[in-house]
């Protein structure tokens, strides 16, 4: 059953605070926090998970203070307390189920298959310019604040893939950590120093590239981070194996599907095509498992430019984000898509 959905574009040049209390607006007429909650059940109540709120709060500020003030914003628009607004938007520990996931880079660009439960995906596409302190950024959102993947105007392109749920900690969730990401790191060695001084809560493989053309994979748990030189990564640890999840077979099978194509992919198309196409091994319809492809995303560091979609055999809605940059505005409302599942969405 092929099922209708949408990624709605929001776009914003401001303060984060406003940013923040602009978005609380968009969501008091968005059926996203009514349907989360109802998704969370008992969960939006488990507020002893922050164990001490004033700790989160020096970690945001001393990460990415800018944060804070989208937080404060979320805050007063929703009329919501911060502790909520922590557990509903702070990134400190409210995970979703298992996913999938697959990344493919080239020294001109990376291409990511985001792949999850329906239920998780907002479908917000979101340009933001900040006007006090951060990098600009363009990108899906997650949790709000977070982001799934994107580019930030330096040229640092990030996506990121778990690789296991088990043996969690204190710390910041992936979505988090990619926002912080895109909004602090200039190039790729500041986001490993960055990824090497932030509390992870899960184990996740954080791909970088920037408009050098390095392309790394960094895998970051709990325990330890390990950095390697990588052009392909799906949901298992090549380095820091003993972290790895006991099934690996559909993280080993896109993996493979891509090593094999790999040698005849000739430009950003034909690898867009191999990541998108439903017949290539990579996209993945399984969308009952929290594996099923949502959007596939692609970013180019040294044309600042990102290719967007939702469902499979897509062509990509192409933005332009160095235009964006100099204060053009991008008339794309909404970007639609179909996808083959019967599960509901989190947005609709």
């Amino acid at each position: 059953m092929m099922k209708s959905v949408f990624s709605d574009v929001i776009q914003f040049r401001g303060s984060h605070y406003d940013f923040g209390f602009m978005q609380g607006e968009l969501l008091k007429d968005s059926p996203i926090l009514t349907n989360r909650k109802r998704m969370w059940g008992s969960k939006t109540k488990l507020r002893h998970f922050i164990v001490d709120e004033n700790e989160v709060r020096r970690m945001i500020l001393h990460f990415a203070p800018g944060i804070w003030d989208e937080l404060n914003g979320l805050s007063d628009s929703l009329k919501m307390n911060m502790t909520d607004t922590f557990i509903q938007f702070g990134g400190y520990y409210l995970e979703y189920g298992k996913s999938g996931c697959s990344i493919f880079t080239d020294t001109h660009y990376m291409i990511r298959n985001y792949d999850n439960d329906p239920l998780s995906y907002e479908g917000r596409y979101v340009l933001y310019q900040p006007t006090d302190h951060g990098f600009s950024m363009i990108g899906p959102s997650m949790q709000i604040t977070g982001r799934t993947d994107g580019i930030n105007e330096k040229g640092l392109s990030m996506g990121y893939n778990l690789t296991n749920r088990v043996r969690s900690d204190d710390g910041f969730v992936c979505n988090m950590i990619g926002r912080m990401i895109l909004e602090t790191c200039a190039n790729v060695d500041e986001a490993i120093l960055f990824l090497k001084e932030v509390p992870h809560r899960k184990s996740f493989s954080y791909v970088l590239l920037d408009q050098t053309g390095q392309s790394v994979v960094v895998e970051a748990s709990p325990r330890e981070i390990v950095v390697r030189p990588s052009n392909i990564c799906t949901n298992h640890f090549e380095v820091l194996t003993h972290e790895n999840k006991h099934h690996l077979d559909p993280s080993i099978s896109r993996y493979e599907a891509m090593q094999r194509q790999k040698d005849n992919i000739l430009d950003a198309k034909q690898a867009y095509q191999m990541m998108n196409d439903t017949d290539k091994g990579v996209f993945s319809n399984k969308y009952s498992a929290w594996a099923g492809t949502l959007h596939t995303a692609a970013y180019f560091p040294k044309t600042m430019k990102a290719w967007f979609s939702i469902g499979g055999d897509k062509m990509p809605v192409l933005f332009d984000f160095n235009e964006w940059l100099t204060g053009e505005h991008v008339h794309i409302k909404r970007i639609k898509g179909e996808l083959d599942t019967d599960l509901p969405f989190v947005n609709v």
